[in-house]
């Protein structure tokens, strides 16, 4: 098929009408044509973005209208559920299970927003004198927002839900990877008559158009992004280079999922198997580096390798598959050269770290991939590599397994698997991460923050937090007294 980017209310080719070919990665075939944009095209929908903020109606619609608009796209998105989630598994390759997850949580994610829109309230500032002081929250402005690959269209839903909520207007640049569902979200949007047509734009192209299109535009108030921490690191700079626009940064991670000697076996390593391998690894917040207490090291490494070879890989259409192909070839070239590292650094290569062969060898797919006694400052241990590569790393007692897990530039997410409550909220509060699961990994409430500490970003996501992003807050003081100010 041949799809078209959203502009302004309209479905267009790009200016130049070149387009990039979009691959199923199972098949490593073409399965789609979409625009290559231009800078002039991000130009016309951040100029559509900026004349609905300024002159149009959406920044002061009564937010309970704004909230049932929200409601409404949430409603058309169940009602094409299967459609999206079928489309999201050929685009992306994740199992069509999971995809189903995605597109119910994209769902719920302007559920959420759309039940919190008229939920947006200022304060009133206790001051001396005769004075009335309050404060009023105001939309950010026109918001760029660039999203991964690697959750298309739950991602698409996490930035543009609250943006509209509090009043913004949106230009969205989906992965070129990845850009199926979130063009398939804009025929949606397109459908629902009370929102103004500009309000959301979607442009498909690469970052160094278009994406750094948008972080160079003085006409954009905001840039929210998800992806590497380098690329995270450039928009930083060049944001603050231009008209110091506000930012958001959800970025990478090298996540420990700590399992000590008395947690229950059976689910520790049900826990560890799906902290690597959900998604193909191909999570920000992936349980990457296996941290776990030397009396059940072997017995852990033994039964991860066990589930491992166990995973039915396939294509994500079939309802047998527990793993899918990696997005593109070169992000599965990227992945193995992380496992000739790990073989060259020295660590004991498990199971894993090859290319299946028969009727997978067509698709973009490699083994589950595990590694044992890695030197904990090796770039195996260290590196985000963004696929089913997991390091597993022994330790001692309590102390060092703090210490191993807070050894990394990354803060994004951690898992801790006791009995004991007592040690596991001592390793809560020790830890450096935004988010820690005990005795459970990957679950992300909507109603609860989602963000990391040190290099894995800057700001929160989801919940009531996720919504701040796009607010700014006004003081406003009324002098009461009617008299004129001394000077």
């Amino acid at each position: 098929m041949t799809y078209r980017m959203y502009l302004d209310g309209q479905f267009l080719e790009a200016g130049n009408n070149q387009t990039r070919a979009i691959y199923n990665p199972a098949q490593g075939e073409v399965m789609a044509q979409v625009p290559e944009a231009t800078v002039a095209d991000v130009e016309k929908a951040i100029a559509a973005a900026r004349r609905e903020f300024d002159e149009g109606e959406w920044p002061n619609l009564a937010p309970a209208r704004r909230g049932r608009i929200l409601l409404k796209i949430a409603e058309a998105i169940r009602s094409r559920a299967e459609e999206l989630a079928r489309l999201e598994t050929m685009n992306m390759g994740k199992p069509l299970s999971e995809s189903r997850g995605d597109i119910a949580d994209a769902a719920d994610s302007f559920e959420y927003y759309g039940g919190l829109a008229n939920k947006i309230t200022g304060e009133v500032n206790p001051i001396s004198g005769r004075a009335l002081d309050f404060t009023l929250k105001e939309p950010v402005g026109v918001c760029g927002q660039i999203i991964p690959w690697n959750f298309p269209l739950m991602m698409a839903a996490w930035k543009i839900a609250p943006a509209l909520a509090a009043g913004c207007t949106v230009i969205l640049k989906p992965a070129e990877q990845t850009p199926l569902t979130a063009l398939k979200l804009a025929e949606i949007l397109d459908s629902i008559a009370e929102l103004p047509k500009g309000v959301v734009n979607i442009i498909t192209g690469d970052g160094p158009t278009v994406g750094a299109a948008l972080v160079k535009s003085h006409d954009i108030d905001k840039i929210a992004f998800t992806g590497s921490t380098e690329v995270g690191k450039w928009i930083l700079k060049t944001a603050a280079e231009t008209n110091l626009k506000k930012v958001t940064l959800e970025l990478g991670g090298k996540s420990p999922n700590i399992f000590f000697a008395d947690a229950d076996f059976e689910m520790a390593i049900a826990g560890a198997v799906f902290g690597i391998f959900y998604n193909q690894g191909e999570v920000c917040s992936a349980g990457s580096r296996i941290l776990v207490e030397k009396s059940i090291h072997q017995k852990l490494v033994e039964a991860m390798a066990e589930r491992a070879k166990q995973i039915r890989m396939g294509d994500g259409l079939d309802s047998n598959t527990k793993m899918g192909p990696l997005v593109t070839a070169e992000h599965r070239a990227r992945v193995e050269s992380y496992v000739r590292i790990g073989k060259e650094g020295g660590a004991k290569l498990v199971c894993g770290g090859n290319r299946p062969g028969g009727s997978l060898s067509r698709g973009f797919y490699i083994e589950p991939t595990i590694f044992d006694n890695v030197d904990f400052n090796s770039r195996l241990a260290q590196e985000e590599v963004f696929g089913p590569v997991v390091a597993i790393i022994p330790f001692e007692n309590e102390k060092e397994a703090i210490r191993l897990a807070n050894h990394t530039q990354y803060g994004l997410a951690a898992g801790v698997w006791t009995k004991d409550f007592t040690k596991a909220m001592q390793l809560v509060k020790k830890i450096r991460a935004g988010i820690v699961w005990v005795n459970h990994y990957h679950p992300a409430p909507m109603e609860a923050p989602w963000g990391g500490y040190k290099q894995s970003g800057i700001g929160r996501e989801l919940g009531k937090y996720g919504i701040e992003n796009y607010l700014q807050t006004k003081q406003v003081y009324i002098n009461l007294n009617q008299k004129p100010v001394r000077w």
